[in-house]
């Protein structure tokens, strides 16, 4: 059995789950979520529990119970409590603002680089150098930040550009300024 998958979903105040067959929809103070599930696994509703299940045996079911677990619990905390992502901007010169909804980024350019957030999206900016990225889909949170992220990646020599806030960059050693052979 599945661990993540056998472990019960509890769903918080405020928040309301409807399954219909394979589809499940969240609704909560942050928004809406639903989502289609595989026919390999049943959802199933007991009081302010969710518990995923699996219909059979076979390896696509196992492999789905505990992918399909987690995306509906991420679903719930979504739209209970919602997800944010940091960023943060190393280098001289390089900024983030807002303009409207829109990010705006100063990373080196010749121009600046404006994202516009897709819908449930919302961006902040702290210090001009901190980026925080917040909603309540997990999974559009996450590629929104990649794509911020791959604007201008973090580079081994320097270390400047855009990293995920706690990301390591591993650290290359540079020219050694030697003379050369003759």
């Amino acid at each position: 059995m599945s661990r993540i998958g056998k472990r019960p979903i509890t769903i918080p105040a405020k928040v309301q789950v409807t399954i219909d067959g394979t589809k499940v929809l969240v609704k909560g103070p942050k928004g809406e979520l639903s989502r289609d599930l595989p026919p390999h696994v049943i959802v199933s509703q007991e009081g302010e529990i969710l518990q995923v299940n699996r219909r059979d045996e076979s390896r696509t079911s196992r492999q789905m119970h505990g992918l399909c677990r987690t995306l509906v619990a991420n679903m719930v905390e979504g739209v209970s409590k919602g997800f944010q992502r940091r960023l943060e901007i190393q280098g001289v010169g390089y900024r983030a603002q807002v303009q409207g909804r829109n990010l705006v980024l100063n990373m080196g350019y010749s121009h600046q680089v404006q994202i516009p957030p897709p819908e449930g999206i919302q961006f902040a900016v702290e210090n001009n150098t901190n980026v925080i990225v917040s909603g309540h889909d997990k999974e559009v949170v996450g590629n929104t930040a990649a794509r911020i992220r791959a604007v201008r990646s973090p580079e081994p020599y320097k270390g400047k550009g855009i990293r995920y806030a706690g990301e390591m960059v591993r650290r290359k050693a540079g020219k050694t300024g030697g003379k050369g052979k003759k």
